[in-house]
């Protein structure tokens, strides 16, 4: 009998498996506006997510601050149920978000909750990705320089500022100056360069309000843009922390597309407002104060994220991330502390400037301050031929327009460049959401830079380029092709343009 009970005892132990999980605990020392001071967990790593069981359920926060002998973090959810002496458990797990294909055409939070009302996103757990919200950008090694054009379908960007696959070009400017507007025409034009393959697009709306992101979101579907489009929504009513991550999530959509190979966009809507969340955050966390009142860190903040964005090598997939930084200005002050900040750290901008904005000149984009310092290397054969006199004929244009008013009294040759760039600012005048396709900008911009247009009143240059563009369109569309299939604008091509001018001017 003793040795039966023995042999089951033994069977018994060999058989146990012990259920207790060794986990790292602490508890909330102290809370206010959605910052927790925790005690005990002195293993804990910067931007870690932790869990803190609280009498509602279990609430994220991201650890922010690492201190002697407490931690300072952020709570990514509801904060008003967190309370002191609450347990907070230890993830090991840096903050990082679900992505994939599954994202496209979806409207999502930073924390990639759906928010668009089309049920959950990803349904199988085990086979989604995560990407860290914040990650090392790519070594200069592992990238090649920018060759491939991003036509954002604005003519006076197109051919002045271009911007290449895998450039940062900062879109700065007053507020109500148009430059969401810049951005989401960049969005629109992408199905329409056929050439290259379509870019997945994300915009990231970072404090707007949230009847701007309905009414965006509304155009993008209106005018099938979001079959390859994400939003990523951190409106002005959630709290500082999530518009904080925002622009960090938008960034790892991104990288896993360039990642695969492929090209991404995105547009960060705006950083003026991320560096007030950031602020906000930092200040709550008592970290010093610098600058108006920004912490030290804020430099670094923004070229973390905008390093991101890259052409990568073909070693490497030959995959791309643009990144369309928006950043608003006070009173045209462009000398302030963030924007001299994403300034130096992109690679060139695009000033909008709101006295031609208020003069009708849409968009409102100034030649002399705006520049690309990269894109021109991507800009095609055809544009840059047709645009090269462009920017000179306007600048010069611009120098004579004090004299406008005494037309009448100047030589010849400076009344003929005065009205040669009335006629070129009206023909670089567009409406919203209504990008140009490549092609027929370099036959319109071909026709004015050249002097085909000189003769018509400013007035009139919309009604004489809308008849334009359709009667090339309907006649010439042969031409029209060829440039869109080889991008270069070739003699032979160029001899039919002319006969098509002069053609069009006998009407």
């Amino acid at each position: 009998m003793s040795t039966e009970i023995i042999k089951k005892l033994k069977q018994e132990i060999e058989g146990f498996k012990s259920e207790i999980k060794a986990e790292k605990v602490g508890q909330v020392q102290e809370v206010a506006d959605g910052v927790v001071r925790i005690w005990g967990l002195s293993d804990a790593k910067s931007q870690e997510m932790v869990e803190i069981e609280t009498g509602d359920g279990t609430v994220t926060a991201i650890v922010l601050n690492l201190e002697e002998d407490s931690v300072g973090a952020v709570v990514l959810g509801n904060y008003l149920s967190v309370k002191e002496g609450d347990s907070v458990r230890s993830t090991g797990r840096v903050l990082s978000v679900p992505v994939g294909e599954e994202l496209v055409g979806r409207v999502v939070s930073p924390l990639m909750e759906p928010l668009d009302g089309r049920g959950p996103i990803f349904t199988d757990s085990e086979k989604t990705t995560y990407y860290p919200v914040e990650k090392t950008a790519p070594g200069v090694i592992y990238r090649e320089g920018v060759n491939t054009p991003l036509h954002t379908g604005i003519k006076a960007i197109d051919a002045m500022i271009p911007i290449g696959r895998g450039q940062r070009e900062l879109i700065i400017g007053d507020r109500q100056t148009g430059k969401t507007a810049i951005a989401i025409d960049a969005i629109l034009n992408q199905a329409q360069d056929k050439r290259h393959k379509t870019p997945v697009c994300i915009y990231v709306a970072i404090g707007q309000r949230e009847s701007k992101v309905r009414k965006i979101v509304a155009e993008l579907e209106k005018r099938g843009a979001m079959k390859y489009t994400v939003v990523v929504s951190a409106a002005a009513s959630v709290p500082a922390p999530l518009q904080y991550i925002a622009p960090f999530t938008g960034c790892a959509i991104g990288e896993y597309f360039m990642d695969k190979g492929e090209d991404a966009l995105v547009v960060y809507d705006d950083l003026s407002k991320h560096a007030n969340a950031y602020r906000q955050v930092s200040l709550l966390l008592r970290r010093p104060p610098g600058r108006e009142a920004y912490p030290g860190d804020i430099f670094y903040l923004h070229s973390r994220l905008l390093e991101r964005a890259a052409k990568m090598s073909k070693e490497r997939g030959g995959g791309s991330l643009t990144a369309l930084p928006i950043i608003e200005t006070q009173l045209g002050d462009v000398s302030a502390y963030i924007p001299t900040n994403v300034i130096s750290i992109t690679d060139g901008q695009i000033y909008l400037e709101p006295d031609l904005f208020y003069q009708g000149v849409r968009p409102a984009v100034n030649v002399g301050l705006s520049v690309s310092r990269v894109g021109s290397a991507a800009q095609t054969k055809a544009m840059k031929k047709v645009a090269g006199r462009l920017r000179l004929d306007l600048a010069q244009f611009r120098e004579l327009q004090a004299f406008v008013q005494f037309a009448s009294d100047l030589d010849e040759a400076t009344r003929k460049r005065i009205e040669r760039g009335l006629v070129l600012t009206e023909l670089l005048k567009q409406n919203d959401f209504a990008p140009v396709s490549f092609e027929e900008q370099v036959v319109l911009l071909y026709a004015g830079v050249n002097g085909y247009f000189d003769g018509i009143a400013a007035h009139e240059t919309k009604a004489v380029e809308a008849k334009f563009i359709d009667f090339i369109k309907k006649l010439h569309g042969d031409l029209l092709e060829k440039i869109k299939i080889s991008g270069e604008l070739s003699q032979e091509v160029e001899g039919g343009l002319k006969k098509a001018i002069e053609g069009f001017k006998r009407l």
